[in-house]
């Protein structure tokens, strides 16, 4: 090698002076994707070299809640008292993804959710075959089963038959990546994967329009590594390369939270650019500010700074957050009446500072600096229909409305750039086939590159109608596919 590898400019193999090392399949990641994408290749018979850039894989995965989304009846679901049907789980799924939806992704996803659970729990995943049933950002005990996005919310509630499908493996508290990460590089250490971690990957390396290895910077050295059969990219998204997110997902930019780790900073879709894959989806990705817990702030009413409802309060947080930041120069309040006053001694969970208090609804208008009479008529016609448990318009669903008529009154700030907590991921990635086989402009496979996770455009596909789970279970899920095509490509 003559000058320092670079994501853009893969090496032609006759430049590769020496082999570091020569397996069938590198995978380059090891959080749960590239966990994974190991694992089914290694089962494959395929010997496997997998790459990490950190000094301990996990990625990201395990520093999550650990939520993976699956149903159609699950063990855990059927043990706990639900019935759920694969149509319903797709039809929900397909509305979640948004308007750039991969429906052949969500279809094989759906179709194989059952599949996917007992592989997961051969694997040593366990779940605790309990319901936490109230609205939360994960089950605060040891519970496996919650629901987990807008199943029961408007619009999505009105499309298909809600059903619990957050799945958590077994921990107290919002930890179930640990376990989840626990359990599968064990496994794939068991299966012969060979992990070398602090191994960051650099550029392909090309035999002609085949991806033949990978540069990759070890010990300090850009060494060679070879790959019979294929590589496969599950180095997380780029969420937190700012040039990359300012380019490509301005909206996220707004975001004051990166949710991810360190080495979420684009280097594998770059690197699968840069070997002729396509990009796609890169300007959407997941928005949250957590309004729940606690529980009360469901029955609020949450307003703009025209003093008018513009949401129904009962969506999932990620739902919420993306209609904020669609919406930067505007204010945002939550407003509560005495009755839910007691929150007021602790801190939401969002960071929210309080914008202001009044006796009345008309003085707490004044104070937050709203149009004169509009916060007051949105109260009554809200208080209205609540007390009949209805909400003709924005939809919340009745057991959530309750009327706000116990003054005094009190509006936390959800205002961007004003103390909220605005949590965000990207979701764009490379173009791949459900398989896993990484995709040209032209819809040519790239032969012998593979992604999944955040490397590749999965099922999440937009904030508003994301649910917890979709993203470390369409990683796992697609991660096994993609590292089963490397292994038995020819």
């Amino acid at each position: 090698m003559h000058a320092t590898a670079t994501p853009d400019r893969p090496l032609p193999i006759t430049d590769v002076a020496q082999w570091y090392r020569e397996t069938d399949v590198i995978v380059i990641g090891g959080g749960g994707a590239g966990a994974c994408a190991a694992i089914e290749a290694a089962a494959a018979g395929a010997q496997v070299i997998l790459l990490e850039a950190a000094s301990d894989a996990g990625g990201s995965t395990a520093l999550a809640g650990g939520l993976i989304y699956l149903g159609g009846g699950t063990p855990t679901q059927r043990a706990c008292g639900f019935e759920d049907d694969i149509e319903d789980m797709y039809t929900y799924l397909l509305a979640a993804a948004g308007p750039n939806a991969d429906a052949s992704k969500v279809r094989l996803y759906c179709d194989n959710s059952l599949e996917h659970y007992d592989w997961l729990t051969h694997q040593g995943v366990e779940f605790k075959p309990e319901y936490y049933p109230d609205k939360h950002t994960n089950t605060p005990n040891e519970a496996a089963l919650m629901t987990t996005g807008n199943e029961e919310a408007w619009p999505y509630s009105a499309i298909a038959k809600a059903a619990p499908r957050g799945h958590k493996p077994r921990i107290k508290g919002d930890h179930g990546g640990i376990p989840l990460m626990a359990n599968l590089l064990r496994r794939a250490r068991e299966q012969g994967v060979e992990i070398i971690c602090e191994a960051r990957a650099l550029t392909t390396i090309v035999d002609g329009e085949e991806i033949a290895g990978i540069v990759a910077r070890i010990d300090g050295k850009e060494c060679c590594v070879r790959a019979r059969r294929g590589v496969v990219l599950c180095a997380g998204g780029f969420i937190m390369n700012e040039e990359m997110v300012a380019r490509y997902a301005p909206r996220l930019a707004r975001g004051n939270y990166p949710n991810g780790n360190p080495n979420d900073n684009g280097s594998g879709i770059r690197i699968g650019i840069g070997a002729g894959g396509a990009a796609i989806n890169m300007h959407e990705g997941f928005i949250c500010t957590p309004f729940y817990p606690p529980h009360q702030f469901l029955e609020s009413i949450i307003v703009d700074d025209s003093g008018q409802r513009f949401i129904n309060e009962d969506v999932y947080h990620g739902r919420l957050g993306s209609a904020i930041l669609d919406r930067p120069d505007r204010r945002f309040y939550l407003v509560i009446d005495s009755r839910h006053f007691d929150v007021l001694e602790r801190p939401p969970l969002g960071g929210y500072p309080v914008a202001g208090t009044g006796e009345t609804i008309e003085e707490l208008e004044t104070e937050l600096a709203l149009p004169e009479g509009t916060l007051a008529a949105t109260l009554k016609t809200y208080n209205q229909f609540a007390a009949r448990g209805e909400d003709p318009v924005q939809h919340k669903h009745p057991k959530y409305l309750v009327a706000l008529d116990q003054p005094p009154y009190a509006a936390f700030d959800l205002t961007p750039g004003n103390g909220a907590i605005y949590a965000v991921m990207t979701f764009g990635g490379l173009d791949t086939l459900p398989t896993g086989e990484v995709l040209t402009v032209e819809g040519n496979v790239v032969p012998g590159l593979y992604a999944a996770g955040r490397n590749s455009a999965g099922i999440p596909r937009c904030a508003e109608g994301y649910a917890s789970g979709m993203s470390i279970g369409d990683a796992t899920f697609f991660g096994r596919l993609a590292g089963r095509s490397a292994a038995t490509r020819q």
